[in-house]
């Protein structure tokens, strides 16, 4: 199995890096885990929405670039659905038995994701209707794709 997260702009906070890096090696055990960066667009404080959606549409070429045709796509959207931790961990588990072994997971930049990539996506999952800054967004996710993998194990990491 193979778990991608496709996401914008370089993380710089040393105590992101580290909590990825510590869920991404747990997930070691059960996947193969990795990060594509795709640079951000710059832009300017103030933006009409012209501008919004040149530099979304120009991230968005970025991220599908890096994202095949075989891959099931979920895009990370606050208009998304919502999961428990335990349908979470179902749908990567019936991902998996339905022969998707290539699972890539997609988060925006500041501005979020362009209607193309969301096309693309397969599916749209949503964190809740806060608005996160997007380097959080990974370490959250990354552990709840670590605590997707526990709860299909059996294990009382989940607890």
């Amino acid at each position: 199995m193979n778990i991608k997260l496709v996401v914008v702009g370089k993380l710089k906070e040393k105590y992101f890096k580290d909590g990825i890096n510590e869920y991404a090696k747990r997930l070691s055990r059960f996947c193969k885990f990795k990060i594509v960066q795709v640079p951000d667009e710059k832009a300017p404080e103030t933006l009409s929405q012209a501008e919004m959606d040149d530099v979304m549409d120009k991230e968005g070429t970025r991220i599908l670039a890096k994202i095949k045709d075989r891959e099931y796509v979920i895009a990370l959207a606050i208009q998304g659905d919502e999961l428990t931790s335990e349908q979470f961990a179902k749908k990567i588990q019936d991902l998996t038995t339905y022969g998707h072994s290539d699972i890539t997971f997609v988060i925006g930049g500041s501005l979020g994701l362009a209607p193309k990539v969301l096309k693309r996506a397969n599916f749209e999952l949503s964190f809740g209707r806060f608005t996160l800054p997007h380097q959080l967004m990974r370490l959250v996710l990354t552990e709840q794709v670590y605590r997707a993998f526990m709860i299909n194990s059996g294990s009382p990491y989940h607890k």
